[in-house]
């Protein structure tokens, strides 16, 4: 029984070394794409597949052929993971904490606006290059299209996606009458918008919100993952810490439960116990 640890340890490093082997091949695959979108996330996910790959290999070795110091650097490896997604889940947490959209009345889809969301993801989605690249996977999705044909019926029953609601449409508030435009002061957004397939609102700052809003929502959904890991994380980290300790009993030639103490060396308190117990002795 002493020995189940190194075995729960090694099945469930197996599985996770099993499952990198899709991550990797994903990744390579998004690799021979020329799809923007694709590349944008090649990297995470090779990152991620061979990590999973080496630190489970780590773990199996460690646990299935009592190798201590494969399983040292399993568990510091773990120790490091598990930090960094608990600041990754805090971080995430802080960072999607405002937004969200405004419902808008008579209307089944939400409007976003870009000052609502963090300071943070603001600055990224406002980076020019940045913005460039996530416009092209937008152009690239036909997000638009399903939108150009709707009817004003559908406008208002049929609802939108945050990007379809900022990229494909001018905000409802906007007017486009010749009285009207001259005396009303209106958005900034509906001077921005044009007919153009390849136009549209794609420069609105509603644009950019409503895709604030779809990493917001992913974003959201990925820390309450991470949470589900993180106690997965911990529970294999303690099973792990009782697999390392039986690794290194089983490296001496001493068998389980055997007394190696040769000599007994007292605590610093010993003798002073002793000498109080004499004392009283002498006393009474």
């Amino acid at each position: 029984m002493y020995r189940l640890s190194n075995t729960v340890i090694g099945f469930l490093n197996l599985l996770t070394l099993l499952s990198s082997i899709p991550i990797i091949a994903a990744g390579l695959w998004m690799a021979r794409s020329s799809t923007t979108c694709e590349n944008f996330l090649q990297t995470p996910l090779l990152i991620i597949g061979f990590i999973i790959l080496l630190v489970s290999l780590a773990g199996f070795i460690g646990a299935c052929f009592h190798v201590a110091w494969a399983l040292w650097a399993y568990l510091a490896i773990m120790l490091l993971l598990i930090a960094g997604l608990v600041a990754l889940t805090v971080f995430g947490f802080a960072v999607t904490a405002t937004g969200g959209g405004v419902q808008i009345t008579g209307r089944a889809y939400r409007e976003y606006k870009l000052q609502d969301y963090s300071p943070w993801l603001r600055k990224r989605v406002e980076d020019p290059h940045y913005w460039m690249t996530i416009r092209t996977c937008i152009l690239g999705s036909n997000t638009c299209a399903k939108v150009v044909y709707w009817t004003p019926l559908d406008y208002l029953h049929r609802t939108m996606s945050p990007i379809q609601s900022g990229c494909c449409k001018p905000p409802t508030a906007c007017t486009y009458g010749a009285a009207e435009t001259t005396m009303l002061v209106q958005d900034e957004d509906c001077y921005r918008w044009n007919n153009g397939p390849s136009v549209l609102c794609y420069e609105c700052k509603s644009c950019k919100a409503g895709v604030l809003e779809s990493i917001r929502s992913d974003w959201r959904k990925l820390s309450v993952l991470n949470i589900v890991m993180l106690i997965v994380l911990i529970g294999v980290y303690s099973i792990g810490c009782c697999a390392f300790q039986n690794t290194k009993r089983a490296e001496t030639d001493y068998p389980y439960g055997h007394n190696r103490m040769s000599k007994v060396r007292p605590r610093w308190d010993f003798y002073w116990w002793r000498w109080l117990h004499e004392r009283r002795n002498q006393l009474y």
